[in-house]
């Protein structure tokens, strides 16, 4: 079985955030695959709640420094990082005051979630992708868990369809129960057209991009879908069935299921 390099683009890993299916899986999961012998690299958002000095965060400074244009605004990119001891882990967090300086994840201390979550969900997506660039490591497989991380396969079809870091990368994306209740701004398409992104790989996705539009047009660009709660949502996971997408099914947690998903990675 050959050496993999598995990039793993999260919302939420324990211990930063509190604990979740999504902040659980993508502790232990990466920490597993690293130990059946592959290349990890882990990125999640750099959230106001986590704290930094506990955590023992710090900025990397040859890797920060670029901006990124989201609806003609420059927002400047930084990056951080941090290490899992007991898992001999780095974990490298997408930081920026715009986004994600706020003391909450994705929504206000009264459940009202961001109206800019659909910006700070592009850049991050294009945040981390930018990030690998810069590190110059190829990823064999890119496994993206949580809703924000669901344009990473449309970026990596059409954007950065040339770039020779993604061309031959396989993207899986992790199906949890993370809903979302409030639909995206409705300008979200010509956020997306802003970066050059064309209406013909854009026709999925309606005026009203909810939960389930989001999560479909996920499976749509990605290579491979796991299932990564034994529940979730019934309509996503017939658009799954209905897709022929390469699909690994509920197969319990990290200790259950790494060895399906490591043979999923190889197989692609």
């Amino acid at each position: 079985m050959s050496t993999k390099k598995i990039l793993y683009i999260t919302q939420e890993i324990t211990p930063y955030l509190p604990e979740s299916p999504i902040s659980i899986n993508c502790r232990y999961l990466p920490q597993a695959i690293q130990e059946k012998g592959q290349e990890i690299r882990t990125f999640m958002p750099k959230f106001g709640n986590i704290n930094e000095r506990r955590n023992q965060l710090h900025e990397v400074i040859r890797l920060s420094g670029m901006n990124l244009i989201i609806d003609d605004t420059d927002h400047p990119l930084i990056i951080k990082v941090a290490s899992i001891q007991a898992a001999r882990m780095q974990i490298y967090f997408i930081d920026n005051d715009d986004y994600f300086k706020r003391k909450h994840a994705v929504a206000d201390d009264k459940g009202v979630e961001f109206a800019d979550n659909d910006e700070r969900s592009i850049f991050y997506v294009r945040g981390v992708l930018e990030t690998i660039k810069k590190l110059r490591w190829i990823p064999d497989v890119i496994d993206c868990h949580g809703w924000m991380t669901a344009l990473t396969g449309l970026y990596i079809k059409t954007a950065y369809a040339d770039d020779p870091c993604f061309k031959n990368s396989k993207v899986v994306y992790s199906l949890y129960n993370d809903d979302f209740k409030q639909p995206f701004d409705k300008g979200f398409l010509d956020k997306l057209k802003f970066d050059g992104i064309k209406d013909k790989s854009l026709s999925d996705l309606k005026d009203v991009v909810d939960f389930e539009t989001l999560s479909n047009f996920a499976v749509k660009y990605a290579d491979g879908v796991i299932q990564c709660e034994p529940e979730i949502n019934k309509n996503v996971l017939d658009y799954v069935n209905k897709s022929g997408k390469n699909y690994l099914p509920y197969n319990g947690g990290v200790e259950e299921s790494v060895d399906a998903i490591n043979n999923f990675y190889q197989n692609l």
